[in-house]
């Protein structure tokens, strides 16, 4: 797998080259996995709800063709873009989502902070009030509140096309959250979210990539 740090760069020249990328690229394309921040964007997914999208303001707001609702980036995130072949991995696109979640949860793990899955709710979260918690999710979520006590710390939304992936997943290193609260974060009313800084780590940017590279690289080669 080839990687690309882009650094921060704009939403949508992004995407459009990931469409591009995607598009002409044959069975023997390498796969690449391209590593970047891009300024204050909202963007909403294939099946995303307008009431979800509270206030945006000064914002801009992006519609995609990915899967899930509405989501921020910005400064300070790792967003993460595999473009991956499924068929020469020999997967389908659970397993992806699957791998891209384990990649994320080793990353969280190389800094002492468990992270969690959520049935029916892809991406990752933790326990703001013990991050380095082992102890698992307490039987069946609350109905009314299936995220009592967690926080999102980072978030997945792929599009999959002709067996290739494209968009990803982004992971909160050290940001401001308060465009978080401009809306309901993946379609979730009053979800929290939170960051690595947040959560009492000290670290980087380029090594929170790095890290995150290394692991989607791992779950990601054949």
């Amino acid at each position: 797998m080839i990687v690309k740090t882009l650094g921060r760069v704009e939403y949508l020249p992004t995407l459009e080259a990931m469409r591009a990328f995607t598009a002409a690229r044959e069975p023997g394309t390498p796969d690449e996995l391209w590593l970047c921040e891009h300024p204050p964007t909202f963007t909403q997914g294939l099946a995303g709800k307008p009431e979800h999208l509270l206030l945006p303001g000064d914002i801009p707001v992006v519609p995609t063709e990915r899967g899930g609702q509405v989501t921020y980036h910005g400064p300070g995130q790792v967003t993460a873009y595999p473009l991956v072949d499924l068929r020469r991995l020999g997967i389908f696109v659970k397993e992806y989502v699957f791998r891209l979640e384990t990649a994320l949860i080793q990353t969280l793990g190389s800094y002492g902070v468990t992270g969690l899955r959520v049935a029916g709710a892809p991406g990752i979260y933790v326990r703001p009030a013990d991050p380095g918690s082992h102890a698992a999710l307490a039987g069946p979520a609350d109905p009314e509140d299936p995220f009592r006590g967690l926080a999102k710390v980072a978030a997945l939304g792929i599009k999959v096309s002709r067996h290739c992936t494209y968009h990803g997943l982004a992971l909160n290193v050290a940001m401001d959250l308060e465009p978080f609260r401009r809306i309901n974060p993946c379609g979730y009313e009053g979800l929290e979210t939170t960051s690595l800084d947040k959560l009492g780590v000290s670290t980087d940017w380029p090594t929170a990539a790095g890290r995150l590279a290394e692991r989607l690289s791992a779950q990601l080669t054949p």
